[in-house]
């Protein structure tokens, strides 16, 4: 069995490369969306829709890493 210091250096890596993916994604999404709606404002509805849903879908990988790091601290 795993000492809990290294149990919880574990979890902090988890969560730690698990969020910094979707921090990465969620800010390029944004960037180019907002560069998109700039260059042709009629489209800002479309484009914000996409926009909201790519950045749901970023958040659900955030929330997944959560969720290990959480099953590998208490299990």
């Amino acid at each position: 069995m795993a000492a809990p210091a290294s149990n919880d250096l574990v979890v902090g890596i988890t969560i730690a490369i698990g969020g910094i993916g979707p921090a990465i994604a969620i800010g390029l999404i944004v960037s180019k969306a907002l560069e998109a709606i700039g260059r042709n404002p009629e489209a800002a509805a479309k484009v914000q829709t996409v926009m909201i849903l790519g950045v749901a879908f970023a958040e659900a990988i955030a929330i997944y890493s959560l969720v290990i790091a959480l099953i590998l601290k208490f299990v």
